[in-house]
């Protein structure tokens, strides 16, 4: 059940109206409600029963400290890609010892940082980042403990953009190179080797490709094992999907018992990493008409949003569901194109939506607490909303909207 609904024809964020929301925090801005992350989160936990385990939420989806600080206190991991979100982490409260850092890139004074902080592991994708990280934490005294992430060339099914299992993705180690570079690291006298684990793609609404994938790895577990190398964990990574308009992906709970049953009675503790579906569905972008703008050729719903705000329509074509905050039943409905005013053809939100509106109406793009914040940026010198977190009544300005003088505060004059 959706924790955006309306009441009295006005839309709420629990039990909070969004009319009251705009009227305070004006617009654009992304209101998440507290009640959904939690759910979501212990939806998950609590599928696992017994089961050793560990959730390391995703930093990427949606990295803003109040959020980050909800689910530490419920006891999350966090998975990483850069210094950046482990420091967010350490900020809203996370236990380092519950961090995976993932990522191809990851640069030495990342590293360094990491192994200071006593990281859970690292992800590591490359026989290259392992060399390296041999050597800086030989460097440091220290034993760095690893897991490598094998892609284990299994389809997603997902956006090309989104899909990393595969062998032409950039992400991983190749499942046929894994076993030797194991070795190799089983050889290396900083690496403590602790995990294995893969990550096939994002958004995904069938189990079979985490079943595929799960099966290779304990198929590559088992032969590691007779040359003497075992584990403490599997990661499975994240991607399952979330609801935008007509997907119906794998309850939390359906996943979680997929897995399990793969992996049986195994003494392996088990890491996933979701993003997108804790927080996804959690979050909307609350926005205002500016102009209508009809031509004899298409209807268009000038808002105050733009790509900037949310680029997943002009970046993967994706669908997210629009409603008005206030509903307009003495309004005909009509076909529009939802966009924004930056100067770009491809800035849009929505395309062929039938809403009832007048100029100043408010609109809700739901969906977006996912890849929505996080992806934003300041083109056409835009400030960034501002992010609100509603909890029951009580409502917490998660993230000032930015102010025009911070977009070249760090700007000098020759």
């Amino acid at each position: 059940m959706s924790d955006f609904i309306y009441k009295d024809g006005q839309l709420f964020a629990e039990d909070v109206s969004l009319l009251e929301i705009a009227e305070q925090y004006n617009t654009p801005c992304y209101v998440y409600s507290n009640n959904t992350i939690q759910s979501r989160y212990l939806e998950f936990d609590s599928a696992f029963a017994s089961r050793q385990h560990l959730l390391c939420y995703a930093v990427k989806a949606n990295s803003n400290i109040s959020i980050l600080n909800t689910l530490a206190r419920l006891g999350s991991g966090f998975d990483i890609v850069s210094i950046g979100e482990l420091l967010r982490v350490l900020e809203a409260g996370g236990d380092p010892m519950k961090v995976v850092f993932s990522g191809v890139g990851k640069r030495e004074d990342e590293m360094k940082f990491a192994l200071e902080q006593n990281i859970k592991c690292f992800n590591v994708e490359s026989e290259s980042e392992l060399l390296k990280l041999n050597r800086v934490a030989e460097n440091m005294g220290m034993a760095a403990p690893v897991s490598l992430r094998v892609n284990p060339d299994v389809d997603a099914k997902t956006h090309p953009y989104i899909a990393t299992g595969l062998k032409e993705n950039k992400f991983g180690i190749a499942f046929e190179s894994a076993k030797v570079i194991y070795e190799q690291a089983a050889n290396m006298s900083n690496i403590s080797l602790t995990g294995i684990g893969c990550h096939i793609g994002s958004q995904i609404s069938s189990l079979t490709p985490f079943q595929d994938a799960l099966h290779r790895l304990l198929d590559l577990i088992d032969e590691l094992k007779q040359l003497g190398i075992e584990f403490q964990h599997v990661d499975i990574g994240g991607g399952l999907g979330i609801t935008y308009q007509n997907e119906i992906p794998p309850t939390p709970t359906e996943y979680v018992n997929a897995v399990t049953s793969i992996i049986q009675k195994r003494d392996l503790e088990v890491i996933i990493e979701p993003g997108r579906s804790i927080v996804g569905n959690a979050g909307i972008l609350l926005t205002k008409v500016e102009y209508l703008n009809i031509t004899p050729f298409r209807n268009f719903a000038v808002i105050d949003a733009a790509m900037n705000d949310l680029i997943r329509p002009s970046l993967y074509n994706s669908w997210h569901e629009i409603k008005c905050v206030k509903q307009n039943s003495n309004i005909k409905e009509s076909i529009y194109d939802v966009v924004g005013p930056i100067c770009e053809t491809g800035d849009f939100i929505g395309k062929n939506r039938s809403l009832s509106l007048s100029e100043g109406d408010l609109l809700a793009i739901f969906s977006a607490g996912a890849y929505g914040f996080s992806m934003s940026s300041n083109y056409n010198s835009r400030p960034r909303a501002a992010e609100i977190l509603v909890d029951g009544v009580k409502v917490h300005e998660a993230r000032k909207r930015e102010k025009l003088e911070d977009l070249f505060g760090g700007e000098l004059l020759p």
